[in-house]
C-alpha cells in the first residue's frame, strides 16, 4: 500500500490528508492540520513560512509513521470490525464518503466533533440506547457552542441532529444495529431561515458599482441571474455551456450538492458576463475561490453600493429565486430552474414573497 502526502483548500486554509492506494482503491485519513496559503507569491511573512514549513514536517512524519505501520501490520485503516463495533469510528467513514461536497462533508465533520465532545471515548453499537440518543439531543439543545463560545444557531442544532439520526438508521440498513433507537426520540425543530436578498433595483445599482474584485463581481451577478450556487459555477467549465435554437444558451451540468443532472437555460446578459470563450476543459471563471479576502471584497463592494444588508454569495441565488417570483415566473417553473427536488423547498421563497406583499399593503394607511 502507498501513502501519499496530499493537500487540499479547505475555505482560506489548507488541510493537509494521506491518501492511502492499494489495488486501485483509494482511501483517506485527514490530518486536522492546516497550511495558510499564499495569496500572491512571496507574500506570506517569515514567521507564517516557518509555521508552514513545521506543520508540513509533522504531517510528513506521521506519513512516515503510517508507512512504517502499514509494513509491519500493525495500522489497519478502517478495520472493518471496528466499523462494525464502534459508532464514532462508522460515522467518521460515513462522512469520508461525502468529501466531494464540501457543505455536506463539512456538516457531518462538525456533527462528529459535537458528539465527541459529548461522547468522548467512542462508543460501541451495543452501548447505544435511546437515552443516549436523548443525551446527545439534549447536549445540542443546552450545551453546543461555537469556538467561540457562541451558542448554535436552531437550524445548526436540527441538521447536526440529522446526520446523527441518519447514521444510526445507515447502520440498521448495513445490518449493525437491529432497531434505531433515535426512532423513538423526536427530532429537533427547524427555525425559519433568513434568507436575505437584492431587490432589482439593488441589483441594478450593483451591476453599475465598481468593485476592487472584478471576478468575484462578474461571477456574483451571473448568479444573481442564474441560481447557480458558488459551488457549481467555480466548478463550471466552458463545455457545459451550450446553445440551441430552441434554448438559446443554456447550461448542461451536474450539480455539486444533489448530483443530480440539470439543463438551465439563462439569459444573453448572463451569458455576456462570461468573457472569451476558453477552450472546452477550461474553467469559465478561473481562479474563482473561496476565501475571507473575497468575502471582503464583497462586503466592500456593498456598502459602496448603498447597500446596508448582510449579503453574502449564496444571497445571489436568493435574489433570483425572489426575482423570478416577484416578475411572475410560476413557483413550479421556478423550482426547477434552482434544481430543486421538492416544491417544498421552493416555497421558502414564496412565502417571503407574501410577506413583502403584506407589507406593502399595509403602507396605505388614510388614518380612517
Amino acid at each position: 500500500m502507498k501513502v501519499t502526502l496530499r493537500q487540499r483548500l479547505k475555505g482560506d486554509k489548507i488541510s493537509l490528508y494521506l491518501e492511502y492506494y492499494s489495488n486501485g482503491k483509494r482511501q483517506y485519513e485527514y490530518l486536522n492540520l492546516y497550511l495558510t496559503p499564499d495569496p500572491v507569491k512571496g507574500k506570506l511573512t517569515n514567521a507564517v513560512k516557518e509555521e508552514n514549513k513545521k506543520i508540513l514536517a509533522l504531517a510528513e512524519t506521521i506519513r512516515s509513521k503510517r508507512h512504517l505501520e502499514i509494513q509491519n501490520s500493525t495500522y489497519d485503516f478502517h478495520d472493518k470490525e471496528k466499523l462494525k463495533t464502534y459508532f464514532i469510528m462508522y460515522m467518521e467513514a460515513l462522512a469520508e464518503k461525502r468529501k466531494d461536497s464540501k457543505g455536506n462533508y463539512g456538516n457531518w465533520d462538525s456533527t462528529i466533533k459535537h458528539l465527541k465532545k459529548y461522547c468522548p471515548r467512542d462508543i460501541q453499537f451495543s452501548q447505544i440506547n435511546k437515552a443516549f440518543v436523548d443525551g446527545f439531543r439534549d447536549y445540542l439543545l443546552k450545551e453546543a457552542s461555537t469556538k467561540t463560545k457562541k451558542a448554535i444557531s436552531t437550524n445548526t442544532k436540527y441538521s447536526y441532529f440529522n446526520k446523527f439520526r441518519a447514521a444510526l438508521k445507515q447502520a440498521v440498513r448495513d445490518g449493525i444495529l437491529k432497531t434505531n433507537p433515535a426512532e423513538m426520540v423526536e427530532g429537533l425543530p427547524q427555525g425559519e431561515p433568513v434568507r436575505e436578498f437584492l431587490t432589482l433595483d439593488e441589483l441594478k445599482t450593483l451591476a453599475k458599482t465598481e468593485c476592487k474584485n472584478e471576478l468575484m463581481k462578474r461571477a456574483f451577478i451571473f448568479a444573481c441571474l442564474t441560481g447557480l450556487r458558488f459551488s457549481d459555477i467555480q466548478k463550471l467549465k466552458w463545455s457545459e455551456m451550450q446553445q440551441s435554437t430552441e434554448l438559446g444558451h443554456y447550461i448542461r451540468f451536474v450539480q455539486q450538492k444533489t448530483k443530480g443532472s440539470e439543463t438551465l437555460p439563462i439569459s444573453d446578459e448572463a451569458y455576456n458576463l462570461l468573457g472569451e470563450k476558453g477552450k472546452p476543459t477550461d474553467p469559465v471563471f478561473p481562479d474563482l475561490i473561496y476565501s475571507d479576502s473575497r468575502n471582503a471584497d464583497l462586503y466592500r463592494w456593498m456598502i459602496k453600493a448603498g447597500i446596508e444588508k448582510h449579503i453574502t454569495f449564496h444571497c445571489a441565488r436568493h435574489t433570483y429565486a425572489t426575482l423570478q417570483l416577484t416578475l411572475g415566473t410560476d413557483i413550479f417553473t421556478v423550482s426547477k430552474l434552482l434544481g430543486h427536488r421538492h416544491l417544498k423547498t421552493t416555497q421558502v421563497y414564496a412565502n417571503v414573497i407574501d410577506e413583502k406583499k403584506t407589507v406593502a399593503a399595509n403602507k396605505i394607511n388614510i388614518g380612517l
